[in-house]
């Protein structure tokens, strides 16, 4: 039990604000949904009204300069995904209003070849296919959701005659401005649970920002904010106001809010003896593999994909959790070398950045100190770290941190696995991902269309195979958390005694309660590149031209956004 002695600051007023979420939580929960949808138009305009000065904020935070190749990722995983998910949600309870449940598109429920069911959930419209050509999104579903009871596993909280309401606390990540805001849609119009947001100490600065996009709810009582670092977190955990908890952050974090700390934190968890009687939802982390599929590469091809790995390893500094760690080539490719070598050229052009996320310059010294052969690619100065590539590692190695920790900087492993064909090696980097690499958030597989063709059943049974909760086709799996009608968060299954990724999806604005895992796919080469390669000469201008379209769609916004995007 807490003493005022150790009770952390504004403990006074942080209970007073639990205490407005608790007066109108079941006002919350029972607010017809019609009304519910004025506020997601309430948040979409005002993401848009904030948007400048929230990302000047972030830039000044990690360091970023105006004309720096950085500059867009703070308009992109900030308020241009922030505006999408709002908008896509918005959409879902208009459906929800008029019919009871979201809306599936026509003919989009198919049946696996297991027998479960996939939902084609992108494109569904002709603008979409127009804005992402060529990309396709669909979402697995769990066992037990058949054709005849799909629609009863879709926006469950709404087929309540009288829900009883409850607090979230949402305990905010550090790195990307959109996490904590739609972790909180989430928790209210998918949950139908009044929310209170503790921003992260680390980008705190977002606060006055997420405040004023979601100043209505704040207003009439069913959003609240707190500042703070760990002891008000652990306050707030414990306070018998707070129905349940929803994390994005660390495995370690998860568990010391779940079963304490020190020795007899371990022991609690030993013994599956949760510190806290509270459901706890979560996004953890993840040691996230790009396997790269032997085929008949060409070098623009090579080039191409150099710069797709290449972003995945360095955006935002690679404070990530679907961060490339760990590049998986065939042993029999003959292009892996050519591959590694245009990988190291793309990254000795991509300016170096501020480590701006703490502790990140112990992790790295400790992976680099257990790997004398890392490769720096340019030098380290103070407060800046160079990208690091790990090459040639053992992929049967027992303990190796590379493949068992997520090292939250820019440090990426590469290792190869064995196999005569491409079929072979992929069967092996299935079961390399699955058995040796720690979390179970995303994954990457890279495969030219002809080899892919080749491939057949073979190639499918893969993506059966891989437990990971978003798989990417020949792009990053980042595009499961940005595209919405996706789900993002861990293959199905943890527990809180083995976390990995976490529990629970977010996003999923078709809002499936059983889902298994969601699969995006790409064309094997875009044109013109797309604007999060960190490659892309105009990417802002791209970034700003999709806040706009984001923010309502429209045929009138495609010819300037292609326009901008051509310049890249």
């Amino acid at each position: 039990m807490e003493t005022a002695l150790d009770a952390p600051p504004a403990t006074e007023a942080m209970a007073r604000d639990l205490a407005v979420l608790r007066a109108n939580a079941d006002r919350w929960a029972r607010l017809p949904v019609a009304e519910k949808v004025r506020y997601l138009d309430a948040i979409l305009q005002r993401t848009e009204s904030v948007a400048e000065g929230q990302v000047r904020a972030a830039h000044a935070a990690k360091g970023i300069a105006p004309g720096s190749p950085w500059e867009a990722e703070d308009w992109l995983g900030g308020p241009v995904i922030q505006a999408r998910v709002v908008r896509l949600m918005r959409r879902t309870l208009t459906q929800i209003a008029a019919t009871g449940k979201p809306t599936l598109p026509d003919g989009a429920v198919r049946t696996r070849p297991n027998g479960r069911l996939a939902v084609d959930v992108f494109p569904e419209t002709p603008l979409d296919r127009v804005s992402l050509p060529g990309f396709r999104a669909e979402v697995w579903l769990q066992e037990g959701v058949s054709r005849d009871n799909v629609a009863a596993h879709q926006a469950a909280f709404y087929a309540q005659s009288q829900p009883k309401g409850a607090v979230t606390l949402v305990l905010g990540a550090g790195n990307v401005a959109s996490i904590g805001p739609l972790d909180m849609v989430d928790a209210l119009f998918v949950d139908g649970q009044v929310c209170l947001l503790k921003f992260n100490p680390v980008n705190a600065y977002l606060g006055p920002f997420v405040e004023e996009a979601f100043a209505d709810l704040i207003r009439d009582g069913f959003v609240r904010t707190a500042y703070g670092g760990a002891d008000v977190g652990a306050w707030l955990c414990g306070h018998p106001e707070v129905d349940r908890i929803h994390i994005t952050g660390s495995d370690k974090t998860h568990d010391a809010i779940v079963f304490g700390g020190g020795a007899e934190g371990a022991k609690r968890k030993r013994q599956n003896r949760p510190r806290l009687k509270k459901k706890v939802t979560s996004e953890l982390g993840n040691v996230s593999p790009v396997i790269i599929v032997p085929g008949p590469w060409t070098t623009s091809d090579l080039r191409f994909h150099a710069e797709n790995v290449a972003t995945q390893m360095t955006n935002n500094g690679g404070f990530n959790c679907n961060a490339c760690k760990v590049i998986v080539l065939s042993e029999a490719w003959p292009q892996k070398r050519l591959f590694l070598d245009l990988l190291r050229g793309v990254l000795a052009r991509v300016p170096q950045r501020r480590a701006y996320y703490p502790g990140a310059e112990g992790r790295y010294d400790r992976f680099v100190g257990l790997h004398p052969e890392a490769e720096p690619i340019g030098p380290r100065t103070p407060g800046v770290l160079p990208w690091t590539l790990v090459p040639g590692l053992d992929a049967g190695a027992e303990d190796e941190a590379c493949f068992t920790e997520e090292s939250f900087c820019g440090i990426t492993a590469q290792t190869a696995l064995p196999g005569d064909t491409p079929r072979d090696f992929l069967a092996n980097a299935v079961d390399f991902c699955n058995d040796k690499l720690w979390g179970t958030l995303n994954a990457c597989v890279i495969v030219h269309p002809r080899t892919r063709e080749a491939l057949g059943p073979a190639f499918h049974q893969a993506l059966e195979d891989l437990r990971y909760g978003s798989v990417g086709v020949n792009h990053w799996p980042a595009m499961s958390y940005a595209l919405g009608v996706t789900s993002w968060g861990a293959w199905p299954g943890h527990t809180l005694t083995d976390i990995q990724s976490g529990i629970g999806v977010v996003h999923n604005a078709f809002m499936f309660d059983k889902v298994e895992k969601s699969i995006i796919e790409g064309p094997f080469r875009v044109r013109p590149r797309p604007p999060w390669f960190v490659t892309h000469r105009n990417a802002v201008g791209v970034a700003k031209r999709l806040l706009a379209f984001e923010l309502e769609p429209s045929y009138l916004r495609l010819p300037g956004l292609i326009w901008q995007a051509l310049r890249g």
